[in-house]
């Protein structure tokens, strides 16, 4: 951990307390709803040193680092903001975080250290999550992002998956010497930071720099490759990988079974979000092509791909989009942030109504939706409120497009082409929550497709959790 000087013990902890925080500054709604960029304005050097100055700094543990998944030494990294060290607070988020210029940007801070900021009590919190993506873009534009090429070990991994925690692993992997290549069934590695989410959370050129970074370290990517497919488990030990690290994510979108679901115009999440965000040289032949929406887009869904899909739709043109969910707002699982946004933008909500059936046109194509009204009755096994059907509230809402984000399922595909290896849930594989090592030896398994759809830095701190195990087996292997 960073050594905090002496004389910061009698810092004045009150006035620090006291002091308001920097409102974030974000581009004007209707001049980000004709582009991609990113909306949220970077601080300036000046901005981060005073926002940085606001850390009261809590004595061990600090509950901002307990509430990171990744534990960064955020009190620390906050005492070199201040100081103007921002490319040594940059290296110490880098010791505990294989992808901070990213989790700095899609985050929900508000819910982790952000959130467990002890002067959200008074004040506004510290704003953790804009001061990590300050200083580490400072750094990747102004100094060097340093790159060890330790003494290669002779030893091969295999990783599946080129997302968050797959990226990760490899990362932590190469470190140690080890030869790594990465399969992934997209034709270029980043997994959902590449093809999940948007430009305007998440522009491409802060993914595509930290590839480089791994090339650089000399991780080898091989796309187009659907492990379980094209070539299994097995055939990747026969191939001579000493081990693997399964990191395929849940890329199954959830079907709604509903009349009509396979209407044209009616799209499911992720392939509306690929098609439409990113860039077609990333791009099989058969997503090459966006699609074409309408004037009136439905999103069916409560989750941030809910609003991904809903800002989208917004930056492709559509007038009128809206957004409906069967409970409301408050048993909504998508982020505040995000939905605010959106809003902001010019989307709207209609909660406590649930789709029965997509209606088609006299083209055959979507025109209309068959709605009902809900109410919320008692508690379901999720802890959230049931909803229940209104009766004789149906309605007609007319769309030219339907978007359902109605969640994730994992793929059975490497489950069910690799002996030994145990999966449940719909195919989550079953590996150990520290370790990642699974029911197969020699096979390491994390991020979403061990415990579902979750958070990306959640991924990430799983695949450096298994690199470590997978290091530590490697070490005990005879040659």
């Amino acid at each position: 951990m960073q050594s905090i000087p002496g004389d910061l013990l009698a810092i004045d902890r009150q006035g620090r307390a006291k002091t308001p925080s920097l409102d974030l500054e974000l581009r004007p709604a209707a001049d980000r709803i004709c582009d991609f960029d990113e909306v949220l304005l970077p601080f300036s050097p000046e901005q981060a040193v005073f926002e940085a100055a606001r850390c009261i700094h809590c004595p061990d543990p600090a509950p901002c680092v307990r509430a990171c998944p990744a534990e960064n030494d955020i009190p620390s990294a906050m005492w070199l903001i201040e100081q103007g060290r921002f490319l040594d607070a940059a290296d110490l988020y880098r010791q505990t975080s294989s992808l901070p210029e990213i989790c700095s940007r899609v985050c929900p801070h508000e819910a982790l250290c952000q959130g467990s900021c002890v002067m959200g009590k008074h004040e506004e919190p510290v704003q953790t999550g804009m001061l990590e993506r300050f200083v580490t873009d400072y750094q990747r534009y102004v100094g060097e992002i340093f790159i060890s090429l330790p003494e290669p070990s002779g030893r091969r991994v295999a990783v599946v998956g080129a997302g968050p925690s797959g990226l990760a692993c490899a990362e932590q992997l190469a470190q140690r010497g080890h030869s790594v290549t990465v399969f992934d069934a997209k034709p270029q590695p980043g997994g959902l930071l590449l093809y999940g989410i948007p430009n305007f959370k998440l522009e491409k050129d802060v993914v595509l720099s930290r590839m480089d970074d791994l090339y650089r370290m000399g991780v080898k990517f091989v796309g187009s490759t659907f492990i379980g497919r094209d070539k299994t488990i097995d055939d990747l030990m026969t191939e001579g990988f000493e081990a693997a690290y399964v990191a395929v994510g849940t890329w199954i979108d959830s079907p709604m079974n509903a009349e009509g679901e396979d209407l044209p115009g009616v799209w499911k999440g992720t392939e509306f979000l690929i098609r439409a965000n990113v860039s077609p040289a990333f791009l099989p032949a058969e997503l090459k092509e966006k699609p074409a929406i309408g004037r009136r887009v439905v999103v069916i869904g409560g989750g941030d791909t809910a609003s991904d899909c809903l800002r989208t739709a917004l930056r492709m043109g559509a007038e009128d989009v809206t957004c409906i969910y069967r409970r409301t707002e408050n048993e909504m699982p998508g982020g505040t942030k995000d939905r605010k946004l959106a809003q902001e933008e010019g989307a709207h909500y209609q909660f406590l109504t649930q789709p029965l059936r997509f209606i088609a046109g006299l083209d055959g194509k979507l025109a209309a939706i068959e709605c009902i009204r809900m109410e919320l009755g008692e508690p379901d096994a999720s802890g959230r409120r049931r909803p229940v059907e209104v009766e004789g509230s149906n309605f007609i809402l007319e769309a030219d497009t339907a978007i359902l984000a109605l969640g994730y399922w994992p793929d059975e595909t490497i489950g069910q082409t690799t002996p030994e290896l145990e999966t449940h849930k719909y195919g989550l594989i079953v590996a150990d929550k520290q370790t990642g090592q699974t029911t197969r030896p020699g096979v390491f398994a994390g991020g979403d497709a061990v415990t579902g759809p979750d958070l990306v830095v959640t991924a990430m701190a799983a695949g450096r959790r298994a690199a470590q195990a997978i290091h530590s087996y490697l070490r005990t292997k005879v040659n």
